[in-house]
């Protein structure tokens, strides 16, 4: 869903990747930067309780995602390495930021069912993308589905804002519920894809 909106953020950092650039800021110098902030924050502000502050922070870091992407396409260096970087490190803040919420909730937010289907998010978060990886290094193909990184990382944060707000925990519940179902779905959806595609090459 958000992949749609590529084109409108392009245009919108397409001035600062060009500022950056110029003085000499390297697009994998925004890509590192940009992982540490998230890792940082997520393993900071989420165990304490600081949902709120820890949402709003990661936001502005993870905007960076689409930074780098820019400052690469514009300065002519888009190619395996940044794609793989970007790759590998977004792993690290997505595992960041959902063990930030286990560690939270299974502590001092002392909702021990939330606690599991952040821990459901992160496993099932982890496995859809290997999938995709896995079906490329066989020669396939397994992208796309009902919940994309972009979208769960975007539902997960918008129930920590509203959450950190004074909402009840059950907000955060429910979004966790629904994005532990919806990675379960897409797994399965590239996992067809891919048993799909074997049986066409067969015959």
């Amino acid at each position: 869903m958000l992949s749609r909106l590529r084109g409108a953020m392009t245009r919108l950092w397409t001035p600062l990747a060009d500022a950056l650039l110029r003085a000499g800021v390297s697009p994998d110098a925004v890509t590192v930067v940009g992982t540490v902030g998230v890792v940082v924050t997520a393993l900071w502000a989420f165990p304490t309780g600081h949902l709120l502050l820890g949402a709003l922070v990661i936001t502005v870091f993870s905007l960076t995602d689409s930074l780098d992407g820019v400052m690469a396409r514009r300065a002519g260096r888009s190619g395996p390495w940044g794609a793989f970087l970007d790759s590998t490190l977004d792993r690290f803040g997505d595992a960041a930021v959902f063990s930030g919420l286990v560690v939270w909730y299974a502590g001092g937010g002392d909702d021990r069912t939330t606690a599991a289907l952040a821990l459901a998010c992160l496993v099932l978060g982890s496995v859809v993308p290997y999938a995709r990886a896995r079906a490329e290094g066989l020669g396939m193909t397994a992208s796309g589905g009902i919940a994309e990184r972009a979208d769960r990382l975007f539902a997960v944060l918008v129930a920590a804002l509203v959450v950190g707000l004074g909402a009840p925990t059950a907000v955060m519940t429910v979004v966790l519920a629904l994005l532990a179902l919806a990675s379960a779905v897409t797994v399965a959806q590239r996992v067809a894809a891919v048993h799909r595609q074997v049986r066409e090459g067969a015959r």
